[in-house]
């Protein structure tokens, strides 16, 4: 099940974070860094440009408008066994008045990335865990 990481362990270049956080308030755009784990076998993983954010407090829905290190699709990307992988997704931003957020992919099928009631930060900037 997909969780928020409150206390990322850096594995990004030194200064990346805050180059990352400053866009995100200078924009007013939401940044989602996620991972995937994959145990015995490798899994495959992919982004449809119908993912979004979902403020729990009313109708707004902020849309993705970049991603990075992840296929959007129809196309797969592969994550090797024993292996974690990291992609970034960009958002629209939320409203000032959003205190916590869902983000869905809306798809025709199971198994979407899903992450319910994320806290909003100042920053605009999470972490979340969609590994199984």
């Amino acid at each position: 099940m997909a969780h928020i990481i409150f206390t990322p362990s850096p594995v990004m270049l030194p200064g990346l974070m805050q180059e990352l956080e400053s866009y995100a308030s200078q924009e007013g755009q939401v940044i989602i860094h996620g991972v995937c784990r994959a145990n015995e076998i490798p899994i495959f993983i992919r982004i449809w440009p119908t993912t979004y954010l979902f403020d729990q407090h009313s109708s707004h829905i902020s849309e993705l408008v970049h991603f990075e290190k992840i296929s959007a699709f129809p196309a797969w990307t592969e994550v090797k066994s024993h292996l974690d992988f990291g992609f970034t997704l960009v958002f629209t931003g939320l409203p000032k008045s959003c205190v916590s957020f869902d983000l869905q992919e809306v798809i025709p099928q199971a198994n979407g990335f899903y992450v319910a009631s994320i806290p909003r930060n100042k920053t605009d900037v999470y972490f979340l865990d969609f590994s199984d």
